[in-house]
């Protein structure tokens, strides 16, 4: 060994040994807890719906009073004509369209992928943050 690291090491030893060993206060561990309650509580959020009950009404009666409008106040012009089936008036709406393989595949698969996509980021947040 070198001298330089003798020396390094006995001074090493002397600050050692002049060192008490520092015990913690009696009611530390109780103190610590305390705080991390302290913090658990802070990171606890309250159930916070993205869409309020008040929006929600406004949402219903907007809706009441449509379907009130439509029933009574718009003229017999717009009444479905019972005779025909329904199925033949939407195919006759939608004749006129072609759609390609790709896009239709897309149309189908899209949907698909987010609503399991959906279902996992919510189990991933549901296991994240314990709800």
């Amino acid at each position: 060994m070198k001298e330089s690291d003798k020396n390094l090491e006995k001074l090493i030893e002397k600050m050692m040994s002049e060192d008490k060993l520092q015990t913690p206060s009696f009611d530390f561990t109780s103190k610590i807890m305390s705080e991390v309650l302290v913090l658990e509580e802070k990171k606890l959020k309250t159930y916070k719906p993205l869409i309020s009950k008040s929006v929600w009404i406004s949402i219903g009666i907007a809706l009441a009073l449509l379907i009130i409008y439509v029933s009574f106040f718009t003229g017999t012009d717009t009444v479905l004509d019972v005779k025909t089936p329904y199925v033949d008036k939407i195919s006759g709406l939608f004749s006129g369209i072609h759609i390609s393989k790709t896009l239709l595949y897309t149309l189908l698969i899209v949907p698909i992928m987010m609503l399991i996509q959906i279902g996992v980021l919510k189990n991933y947040f549901d296991k994240k943050y314990n709800l």
